[in-house]
């Protein structure tokens, strides 16, 4: 079975943060490649740079060396308009808190993404409320849905303009643990649906056992774990 080209490169990436104590290594000479297409679960204790790793890979951060490649274009490099331009077009990202947008309506903050990125396709998204059940919650205010609820709604969003790669920081972490499968299920088939890759970090054996590739942060090195 040929392997498909990477939509995600990461080449020799070190991250060090300023400490009163001298600079506090956070990893060094890391690479990874993930191919499209596939998923990939990050594993580490916390503490271990898993987040941080996130943030270079969304171009949030800057490594103190490396390269970061998405589809074939360096992030690192870039400047900070094409870098989000990049992150319009390329990326989706969820995260642990679901930063919703409080003033708009669900079917605004399932559609703002897209429209962001200027590629809003009403039919994609009504595809998307409906696997995500969300049909009798177009009208409401993220105040007024459950955890559960707004999860499902940031998924929606970050999936609205069909990305290549999703980056997903503890996506259930705030939910409990049925909540937490049905929402992963719904991730699992979205991504499927929509030809997403999808990198995601999390603290649950159970979860990352469900990706394609299981990776672990520790003390500074990527290492591979059975999926």
């Amino acid at each position: 079975m040929p392997i498909n080209k990477p939509i995600l490169s990461v080449q020799n990436l070190s991250k060090s943060y300023p400490t009163p104590q001298g600079a506090l290594r956070v990893f060094q000479q890391l690479n990874l490649e993930l191919p499209a297409g596939q998923s990939l679960a990050l594993m580490g204790e916390s503490g271990s740079g898993k987040s941080t790793l996130l943030h270079l890979l969304a171009g949030l951060e800057e490594p103190d060396s490396g390269r970061v490649f998405l589809d074939n274009q360096e992030l690192t490099q870039a400047s900070e308009a094409h870098k989000a331009q990049i992150r319009r077009k390329y990326l989706g990202l969820v995260f642990q808190q679901f930063n919703l947008i409080p003033s708009l309506q669900v079917k605004d903050n399932l559609a703002f993404q897209a429209r962001l990125a200027g590629c809003h396709d009403p039919q994609w998204q009504a595809e998307i409320t409906t696997r995500l059940g969300l049909e009798e919650l177009l009208d409401r205010y993220p105040e007024q849905l459950s955890g559960g609820q707004q999860q499902r709604v940031a998924l929606g969003r970050a999936l609205g303009h069909r990305p290549q790669l999703l980056l997903a920081d503890e996506p259930t972490g705030s939910l409990d643990e049925a909540t937490s499968d049905q929402v992963m299920q719904l991730l699992l088939e979205l991504v499927q649906l929509s030809g997403t890759s999808l990198l995601m970090v999390t603290h649950s054996q159970r979860l990352a056992q469900q990706l394609d590739q299981v990776l672990q942060l520790q003390a500074g090195h990527l290492e591979a774990l059975p999926s």
